[in-house]
């Protein structure tokens, strides 16, 4: 008698272990789906050399019953979808003859200077304000920066908000009415003069100034706060 109560409790306990082998399947299954699918996104787009590429799948209804594929899983992105913000992918056996289609979500990350704090409109700006941050590409908008010290004594034109990127058009390297340095290049001569700034700018956009020795007004290149480049 004990024998075989013993016997019923080994079978009870070997068939609780089965069943649950049997329940784990496919969450198995699911998370190797799910793997299959991010892994193939990272493989078709390359993470920025100083930032960072971020894949999430989807969650897969739970109640899927997929079995074991015997061999590597098949996955493609089917139709002519763009990999920036989110892309659906197909995995599938053929052996099996089943597939499913996860949603993966991407995030290209990148290094630009965003605000420390609150930046108030007028403040000029300093190295204490600014802070180098990994940003979600989608949020950068126009001209963004990926050094503070480029942007320390810019005047700020458009309040921006703290851990927002500092954009172009919130900021002037040279505001009109500054007084800038001019260096006019050309025939392998540099001639340095003072100068007025006659509009905004930012770094690269072309302004005018004038020259307030000659008082000529000529078109510059903003290079640096307070600093123009002129060509002739």
């Amino acid at each position: 008698m004990c024998y075989q109560r013993l016997a019923w409790i080994f079978i009870g306990t070997f068939l609780c272990s089965f069943s649950s082998i049997i329940a784990a399947a496919p969450t198995s299954q699911l998370e190797a789906v799910k793997e299959a699918a991010k892994r193939h996104v990272e493989s078709l787009i390359s993470p920025p050399e100083y930032g960072e590429l971020q894949v999430v799948p989807g969650n897969l209804d739970s109640r899927l019953q997929l079995s074991d594929c015997p061999s590597p899983l098949n996955v493609d992105v089917p139709g002519r979808q763009t990999l920036n913000k989110s892309v659906t992918v197909m995995v599938s056996c053929e052996e099996d003859n089943w597939q499913v289609y996860v949603p993966v979500q991407i995030r290209l990350l990148t290094p630009v200077v965003v605000a420390k704090r609150p930046l108030d409109r007028g403040i000029t700006l300093a190295g204490d304000d600014l802070i180098v941050q990994l940003v979600d590409a989608r949020f950068q908008r126009g001209q963004v920066y990926t050094d503070n010290s480029t942007l320390i004594g810019a005047r700020v034109k458009r309040a921006v908000g703290i851990g927002e990127p500092i954009n172009g058009n919130d900021i002037c390297m040279v505001c009109r009415n500054d007084e800038v340095v001019i260096t006019a290049t050309g025939n392998g001569l540099n001639i340095i003069a003072k100068g007025t700034a006659l509009s905004d700018g930012a770094l690269g956009e072309q302004i005018k100034v004038r020259n307030s020795k000659s008082n000529r007004i000529v078109d510059g290149t903003i290079t640096s706060v307070g600093q123009v480049v002129v060509k002739f």
